[in-house]
């Protein structure tokens, strides 16, 4: 049976939910992290850093480490940088809705977007180049927390935080799927 099979009713409604690897944005790198739980709690070393260098990032001069909170229902997205990277590093114990646009012209990925989940029993760095759009919600009942290196201190006077609209995909692009 395939989905010609179904009236047309049910046809036009039936999707199939992909379960693979997306293949990530150009720049986007995901870097898994030692995560050790036991008896007392968790521990995961977020970093080695040499002469301000994050190891595991390849040019990364840690300039900034910033810890940011995401009450229930927030959503704080899109904004990019032209200068900037982010590492951004969310707990195990938590879970934070993450989205992404390559806005680059002349990015072999230009145009593509990613949604996916950071944390949820997974222990991980995401690296986000300059140009890659990104946002974050927190769609469930608790808080959920953030920490996050850049290689670029924020200026308020003159940031490097260009927005782009939090629903440029629409409202449900925030909303979690049912299914």
């Amino acid at each position: 049976m395939d989905k010609n099979s179904l009236s047309d009713k049910y046809a036009k409604l039936v999707t199939a939910q992909m379960y693979g690897e997306n293949q990530p944005i150009e720049g986007v790198k995901f870097i898994p992290l030692s995560y050790y739980k036991d008896d007392t709690g968790e521990f995961s070393e977020l970093g080695r850093v040499d002469n301000g260098i994050l190891q595991s990032v390849t040019g990364f001069k840690i300039a900034q480490i910033s810890y940011s909170l995401l009450l229930p229902n927030a959503v704080k997205a899109f904004h990019l940088h032209f200068n900037q990277t982010d590492a951004w590093y969310v707990s195990p114990y938590d879970r934070l809705l993450v989205g992404l646009l390559d806005t680059r012209k002349n990015s072999k990925t230009a145009d593509k977007t990613m949604r996916f989940i950071l944390g949820a029993g997974v222990a991980q760095l995401l690296v986000i180049p300059p140009g890659v759009a990104h946002g974050a919600a927190n769609p469930w009942t608790e808080p959920t927390s953030m920490t996050y290196f850049t290689d670029r201190q924020f200026d308020p006077g003159h940031p490097d935080e260009h927005r782009l609209p939090y629903d440029l995909f629409g409202p449900d692009f925030w909303q979690l799927k049912n299914g």
